[in-house]
């Protein structure tokens, strides 16, 4: 993949992925977490994906993606550290694939750029009935989270270790700030958004000539408007401090138990490769200790595995256990961990693991989900 700037926080990352029918123009959208947007930002995908100025209306909008093979048009929002990212993206089949002969990269590109630079923005803001509806599709989602527990947990579990840092913002929203939100307090956030956002064009199985096309759109969109990007935030981490512990009880047959532990200090990128391995071997694949021995062996959980998130220098242990054995699971957890710093590490499951990761990263070109998160 060849990545390159195209102006000002503004990059260029393209792969022609030859061996994939499908191509894939995405914009993302990058920008420092802020608190008192953080409704705002969470309900904006909603209501972009509705339509933009050129297709406003849902019913033609399905009818154009219809009528380019089932394309598909998705933006979303998701957490980068101490960030958050916006993503507008169109998949459809290439080109040689067109039965008419149609330009479909051409096609893509006008719905990506339009969806991303001319959403459905009145003088008054967003349209309020598409806010209305999304506000309250976003509501249901909200008051359903206690109805997925481990979800519930985890998320809670967010909240109490990161605190008031710029992590621990609730990414989904607050429940009590939406019906206060309009949709002129939703387009300040949106063209907030597009003045201060790190952009990042990602076009992946188009030629170059294609590529060039999609960049050329795309400068000549950003040349009508006034940026002024703010740096990203780079890699953080949490301090050290005393244990953090928080019981909450419900009517339930199984537990959920969920830890995270903190570096104290940010990740060192040349330690992303040891990292990654020490999370296979230690609960992050199908061969871990945690699923082999606190599973399998001890039978002290229906689930066990472990995840590293670089952005945050954190490490996150999420299990399914029975009440009575909580106690029991957390401390064999803590013991696999403090046998993992200490060792030894037999040479047959580093190896398992070893296999398994490099499996997984020759596998990263066999999608366009994949080469994009990548």
């Amino acid at each position: 993949m060849e990545r390159k700037q195209l102006a000002p926080g503004v990059h260029l990352s393209y792969d022609p992925a030859e061996k994939l029918n499908r191509c894939r123009i995405s914009i993302h959208f990058t920008f420092p977490i802020r608190r008192q947007n953080a409704t705002a930002h969470a309900l904006l995908p909603l209501v972009m994906e509705r339509g933009y100025a050129g297709c406003p209306d849902m019913t033609a909008l399905t009818k154009k993606l219809a009528r380019l093979y089932g394309a598909d048009l998705t933006v979303d929002g998701r957490p980068v550290g101490a960030g958050r990212n916006v993503c507008v993206s169109v998949t459809g089949i290439r080109q040689p694939f067109a039965l008419a002969g149609e330009d479909l990269c051409a096609a893509y590109t006008e719905l990506a750029l339009g969806v991303a630079f001319h959403p459905c923005i009145g003088p008054d803001g967003f349209d309020p009935e598409a806010v209305a509806i999304e506000k309250q599709m976003l509501k249901q989602a909200l008051e359903d989270e206690l109805n997925d527990k481990r979800l519930y947990t985890m998320r809670q579990t967010a909240r109490l270790f990161f605190e008031d840092s710029p992590m621990g913002v609730r990414q989904e929203g607050y429940l009590d700030e939406l019906d206060a939100l309009t949709g002129a307090g939703l387009a300040d956030a949106y063209h907030e958004m597009l003045r201060t956002a790190s952009i990042e064009l990602m076009v992946l199985g188009c030629t170059p000539e294609q590529t060039a096309a999609v960049r050329d759109a795309l400068l000549a969109e950003l040349a009508r408007v006034d940026r002024a990007p703010v740096p990203q935030p780079g890699f953080m981490a949490m301090p050290r401090q005393a244990p953090l512990r928080k019981v909450e009880t419900f009517d339930l047959v199984q537990a959920k138990l969920c830890m995270v532990f903190t570096l104290g200090q940010p990740l060192d990128l040349r330690e992303i490769p040891a990292v990654r391995l020490a999370m296979a071997l230690y609960g992050g694949s199908a061969t871990s200790r945690l699923f082999l021995n606190v599973r399998e062996k001890m039978h002290l959980c229906y689930y066990c595995s472990s995840s590293f998130q670089s952005y945050t220098g954190s490490m996150v242990v999420n299990s399914g256990v029975e009440h009575a054995d909580a106690a029991r699971a957390e401390q064999a957890v803590l013991q696999e961990l403090a046998d993992l710093c200490d060792g030894p590490i037999q040479d047959d499951e580093l190896e398992d693991c070893r296999r398994g990761l490099i499996a997984g990263l020759e596998g990263v070109e066999d999608s366009l989900g994949g080469l994009e998160s990548w």
